[in-house]
């Protein structure tokens, strides 16, 4: 099937350390034009830690584009070139502190694609070993332990409102053949 889209121009607004933005100019197949705003992303992760006991370690931060505090599942983004198994690896032992003794994928997926060239790789992380967090310096962290049967009503109940967090948590359910 052809893109009813074909790029007839494309301009670089902005490049920052985390996303750019362009601004591409399309041709329709009508053969009318229209302008698209497009933050281009490297991709990045999001892993569920469970431990032995059936919790998920979840990550409290503060969002400064929301202007509230959230529990998520740990995340960050891919550096240049990265495999996100690696980076999985990495982002778990920054913000929580563990090891993973196994990572699972659980899928990938665009975050935003109406805008944005994020793609996310979400691992469900097992047979963990508790470690000391190293956060960047700029993050504010605290790491709650949450039954994964009340995380999921969390999320089930809005209360937890991150999108990765609850494809996450509804793809590991599954994959944890966990049953309420």
């Amino acid at each position: 099937m052809n893109p009813p889209e074909r790029t007839i121009k494309s301009d670089r607004l902005y490049q920052g350390r985390v996303v750019a933005l362009r601004v591409d100019t399309v041709a329709l197949s009508d053969s009318r034009t229209s302008r698209r705003e497009i933050v281009e992303h490297r991709g990045s992760v999001a892993i569920l830690p469970v431990d032995a006991e059936g919790n998920v370690l979840l990550v409290r931060q503060y969002r400064k584009a929301i202007e509230r505090w959230t529990l998520e599942a740990p995340a960050g983004g891919l550096d240049e070139g990265e495999d996100p198994v690696a980076a999985a690896h990495r982002e778990l032992r920054e913000e929580t502190g563990c090891l993973a003794g196994r990572l699972e994928r659980l899928a990938s997926f665009y975050t935003s694609p109406g805008f944005c060239t994020e793609l996310m790789h979400a691992y469900l992380a097992t047979n963990l070993t508790l470690g000391d967090a190293s956060p960047e310096e700029d993050e504010q962290i605290q790491v709650e332990r949450v039954p994964l049967a009340e995380a999921i009503g969390m999320a089930q109940g809005g209360e937890i409102q991150d999108g990765k967090t609850i494809a996450a948590l509804l793809l590991a359910e599954k994959s944890l053949n966990f049953v309420r």
